[in-house]
């Protein structure tokens, strides 16, 4: 059984389906909606509460999907509405939520809307992108960039003017200050409600307004930008005039009124700068908002000093508005994290095990990738076979999302891991490292990054303080990171060693082990000294607290 009642997301674990690459169940070499039905039980297996589902919606696919050409309909190779309300019933049946992807700040340039809106300056929907006039000598009218590179303008010879697209020149930019605009946009978001589903994630939530003057974005002062690369020109700006427009917050109240109307959940994407604060004003308890999904997990840096500002900073930033965090390690835009905080290390399933453990732990919601809980590497994808247009764009020094894309491993001996039975070559290479990792492998051995993933989820359902308890971090030299979570006087200290060495922690009080913890290899030496193998995990209450 899930998390039940209104607030079931409050600590709920999300597990993202990327569609292309999580079951063909028609031989063309792509995912599709049957081929996800097909494997919920592997999902509902894990014990999660929910799926998150990205794009399948009409699209010429520049981008996979986040280019939508029309919100309603189901892109043919994904399959069709049909399929669409038979994933969301079994996903039901078995006790899962079902989120869907919402991309509102952008569309496709062939969606029907851009199409009208290009043909003219007048026509009712002209003003529904972000459209400007050249400066005298014919360049863009600001300096505002892309975060796929180059500039954000591009010119539309028929409009005679150059209209804003935050990504790709295919992903023009949608303009949030225009009312009919948002009108349609609740519409969008309206129909997918009446049709059962349980949530939404919003994508690039804070790019749905820009700054009406238009105003120039001023120099980065040394910061980083979320995911973006720092040899990325996008990361040389301070992004105050094209995104996280105070504006937004007004549409959001609008947008939480029509969730709340079904009991439809909404999760927003925010990548910003200065993330916290946004994050919070976004999610301010009962305004806008339900959760905030946070990319502070995502980067490559990875130390317990790091982890423990990173955390504190959003938890901290969410306490004074009641708002709440999802948190992830890995995503279909980064590398997966078994490669990435691995420091080109030796695979090693038990540090794959310890980030999953910590991403439970901490206060909020938490989103798996899929094929995390299989400890997945990054793929190694030829440039021949190199799908994504972000890798196209900066190859060699930055090879693009694919490598966390590649095709999930169900059966080790088939043919394409399982993923497909068709003749068609999948979309992307199925990785010969994946396959000693498929499902079906790691069913069979007890010890397995998958064995453990279900006991750990299934577990912490069991943990009311994980779910719900407010969170500290408590001082610990390198390389431990310990946190409490706490509720009463009930707590739960959580310990890990984040070297691939044994070590050894004195605690200022003792702890006690908790009953079914799936984490092993722990020992006291002595009654305060706790000596943790590598990679390992403590999880233990306070003396005092377990006997209250």
């Amino acid at each position: 059984m899930g998390i039940d009642g209104n607030d079931w997301w409050r600590g709920a674990v999300i597990y993202q389906i990327y569609p292309r690459s999580f079951m063909d169940s028609n031989g063309d070499g792509i995912g599709d909606l049957p081929g996800i039905t097909a494997r919920l039980d592997h999902v509902a297996g894990l014990g999660v509460d929910a799926i998150w589902v990205s794009p399948f919606f009409r699209s010429p696919m520049k981008d996979f999907g986040y280019d939508v050409a029309d919100y309603r309909a189901v892109d043919p190779m994904f399959g069709t509405l049909a399929d669409f309300d038979a994933l969301l019933a079994r996903a039901h049946t078995l006790g899962l939520k079902v989120i869907i992807d919402q991309v509102l700040s952008h569309t496709s340039d062939q969606h029907a809307w851009f199409l009208a809106s290009r043909d003219s300056r007048e026509n009712d929907q002209a003003d529904w992108y972000v459209w400007a006039d050249p400066k005298p000598d014919g360049t863009p009218p600001n300096n505002w960039l892309s975060v796929f590179g180059g500039s954000a303008w591009q010119w539309d010879s028929r409009r005679r003017q150059y209209y804003l697209h935050s990504f790709l020149a295919e992903q023009p930019d949608l303009n949030f200050h225009c009312q009919a605009l948002q009108e349609a946009l609740l519409d969008e978001v309206r129909f997918w409600c009446e049709r059962g589903v349980d949530g939404f994630r919003f994508d690039a939530c804070n790019h749905q307004f820009h700054d009406a003057q238009l105003r120039n974005n001023p120099p980065a002062d040394g910061g980083t930008v979320s995911t973006v690369r720092a040899d990325n020109p996008y990361a040389m700006q301070q992004h105050l005039h094209d995104k996280s427009q105070p504006e937004n917050l007004v549409f959001l109240e609008r947008l939480r009124q029509l969730l709340d109307r079904y009991g439809a959940v909404g999760l927003g994407e925010v990548g910003d700068e200065n993330a916290p604060p946004v994050m919070a004003r976004y999610t301010e308890r009962g305004k806008r908002l339900h959760l905030a999904y946070s990319f502070s997990l995502l980067t490559s840096e990875h130390s317990a000093g790091h982890l423990c500002t990173q955390v504190q900073a959003l938890d901290e930033a969410l306490a004074t508005t009641g708002g709440w965090a999802c948190w992830a390690v890995s995503n279909h835009d980064v590398p997966r994290v078994a490669s990435r905080w691995n420091a080109g290390g030796l695979a090693d399933p038990r540090r794959d095990k310890m980030w999953l453990a910590l991403l439970l732990s901490l206060r909020g919601s938490a989103s798996i990738y899929q094929g995390e809980e299989l400890g997945l590497p990054e793929a190694e994808v030829p440039f021949e076979r190199l799908q994504d247009p972000y890798g196209l764009a900066f190859w060699p020094e930055f090879k693009g999302r694919d490598g966390a894309r590649t095709p999930m491993p169900w059966l080790a001996e088939a043919g394409n891991g399982g993923f497909s039975t068709g003749m068609a070559e999948p979309w992307l290479p199925v990785s010969e490292l994946h396959l000693p990792l498929a499902v079906d492998r790691q069913a069979l051995d007890p010890l397995s990054m998958l064995n453990f993933s279900r006991a750990l989820l299934q577990w912490r359902r069991r943990q009311p303080l994980l779910r719900e308890g407010a969170m500290r971090f408590l001082e610990a030299p390198e390389p431990f990171l310990c946190l409490e979570r706490r509720a009463g006087e009930a707590a739960l200290q959580a310990i890990f060693n984040l070297s691939e060495g044994t070590a050894q922690l004195r605690l200022p009080q003792m702890l006690v082990p908790l009953s079914g913890s799936p984490f092993i290899g722990a020992r006291f030496d002595g009654d305060l000294m706790l000596e943790l193998p590598p990679y390992g995990v403590f999880m233990g209450a306070p003396v005092d607290a377990a006997t209250a």
